[in-house]
């Protein structure tokens, strides 16, 4: 019935008193349960992203609001004068038995992403049960795609860059790292530029508040895995084995596979070309599923060991 029917002929409106627009991100079932994230217009013209969540059923799924900031980004009245609701992230994965991992965009008001007082420009851990949050990482522009290791305790995330500059981050999960949070460095560093470059005169005034520096670590900030410049409109990132990766592209329409060595950094990075915008990746039964939205199509390449 969830392939046949739209999703939005399972979602009641009515019950969102706040929101009568909504926009879907991304959708995970785990233990029974089925999470959305979406856009959600908190307040008239003022956005943020926001999850829901239902018990998993065939014949009717009643759903519930599990996370709803209060706060939101304007559409025209914010510090930067700027909105951009697909720079908005929205990425799902599973943590453990309570909790849930969802990753929250700067909407371009980049000042969001270095201020802990926010969830725009982070990767967040929601309590499924009493639907508390916790910043895992901050200083991230449009964190898209999710893999966390449970063996190891890492996330590895990729994000959308400016104009150049998307990334492959790793996210270490231990005390170190809940007494501080790991702060990757937007708006402040990037291997990328604000769109149009420097010689923009609009972008002036930009540089100054948002310098974009080469360098994260120079500058006090994690440096990440890769930086791609130019981008490659990176998508999903998934696991085919131990420390093997997989990571999809929407503007360069290509898989990268990669490897991490013991002092996880990459290498054996190899791209190969798939001709088709790839929105989303799924590995079952040593097969790598692509959704692919040109043709609106999902491919399939089976996975040998080698």
């Amino acid at each position: 019935k969830l392939v046949k029917h739209n999703i939005y002929d399972y979602i009641d409106l009515k019950q969102f008193k706040k929101s009568k627009k909504i926009s879907l991100k991304d959708l995970l079932i785990s233990k029974g349960k089925i999470y959305i994230s979406y856009n959600e217009e908190i307040q008239k013209n003022c956005w943020n992203t926001s999850v829901l969540s239902g018990n998993l059923d065939y014949e009717e799924i009643k759903f519930k609001k599990l996370f709803s900031p209060t706060k939101c980004v304007h559409t025209s009245k914010n510090i930067d004068s700027e909105f951009e609701m697909h720079q908005s992230g929205g990425r799902l994965v599973s943590f453990d038995n309570n909790n849930i991992l969802l990753t929250v965009g700067d909407y371009r008001s980049r000042h969001l992403a270095q201020n802990k007082k926010s969830i725009n420009g982070k990767i967040i851990k929601i309590n499924i049960h009493n639907q508390t949050h916790q910043i895992l990482s901050m200083g991230h522009r449009n964190p898209q795609g999710l893999y966390y290791d449970k063996n190891k305790n890492f996330i590895l995330s990729t994000e959308h860059g400016p104009m150049g500059g998307d990334e492959i981050n790793m996210i270490e999960i231990n005390e170190k790292s809940i007494n501080k949070i790991p702060n990757y460095g937007w708006a402040i560093s990037s291997a990328g530029e604000h769109y149009g470059g420097i010689s923009e005169k609009i972008n002036q005034k930009k540089y100054k508040k948002y310098p974009l520096y080469n360098s994260h670590s120079k500058h006090g900030f994690i440096e990440p895995l890769k930086s791609f410049t130019p981008s490659i409109g990176i998508s999903e990132i998934v696991n085919i084995k131990e420390n093997h990766f997989i990571v999809s592209s929407l503007k360069d329409k290509s898989l990268y596979f990669f490897k991490l060595n013991n002092e996880q950094k990459i290498y054996d990075l190899v791209r190969y070309p798939v001709f088709e915008r790839i929105r989303d990746l799924k590995i079952k039964d040593n097969k790598l599923f692509l959704f692919m939205e040109d043709t609106a199509s999902i491919g399939v390449i089976n996975l040998s060991d080698n």
